[in-house]
């Protein structure tokens, strides 16, 4: 059987914690889908492993699109408007990294919606570019989120005002249809990206 992943919880109310945690989610999202390469290989195509690509597709259907607008409308733009060259490169090529990631999920996409969709009988086994489509996914986010872990996160932290973080956690929650009340007092209810 393949295992799933628990969601890590974080709240609106600490934005960069919970942008944070959506980088955890993503690691296991990856994890999972090399668990599920591995499972095709050894097991072929069975309940476990229709679910497992289900959840990856969902998550990156859902979840990572709304992160990386977060990221574009909160934490790249004070970076762009700073004074240091290297950081604002660095930031160019992050933004560039969505647009690459974006093109290269429609392939992986593709291949764990025939997983998912795949009959109990007739499996027919990964071709190698369908493993390629999983992989060219899975390392283009790995350096990503190395970046902005290290350098982008930081870095806009101590750039933003306590009003802009405030900000970015309203809009974190707007978009997402989460009433600003769901997240008052801080200690409430935790909600994972």
């Amino acid at each position: 059987m393949l295992p799933g992943h628990s969601a890590p919880a974080a709240g609106f109310e600490a934005p960069f914690e919970m942008l944070a945690t959506c980088h955890e989610r993503v690691e296991r999202m990856l994890a999972l889908m090399a668990r599920l390469q591995q499972h095709l290989l050894d097991k072929a195509c069975d309940e476990s492993a229709r679910q497992a690509a289900r959840d990856v597709m969902r998550y990156f259907d859902l979840a990572a699109p709304l992160h990386h607008q977060d990221e574009e409308l909160h934490v790249f733009p004070p970076l762009l408007a700073g004074p240091d060259v290297a950081l604002r490169a660095l930031v160019q090529r992050l933004v560039q990294d969505h647009r690459q990631m974006e093109i290269a999920w429609t392939e992986a996409r593709r291949t764990l919606l025939a997983v998912a969709e795949s009959p109990a009988s007739g499996w027919t086994p990964l071709t190698a570019a369908q493993t390629g489509a999983l992989t060219e996914f899975a390392v283009l986010y790995r350096q990503h989120l190395d970046d902005e872990n290290n350098t982008a996160y930081p870095a806009a932290q101590a750039t933003l005002s306590p009003d802009a973080v405030e900000a970015m956690s309203e809009d974190m929650m707007q978009r997402r249809g989460v009433p600003a009340a769901a997240v008052k007092p801080p200690i409430a209810g935790k909600i994972g990206v």
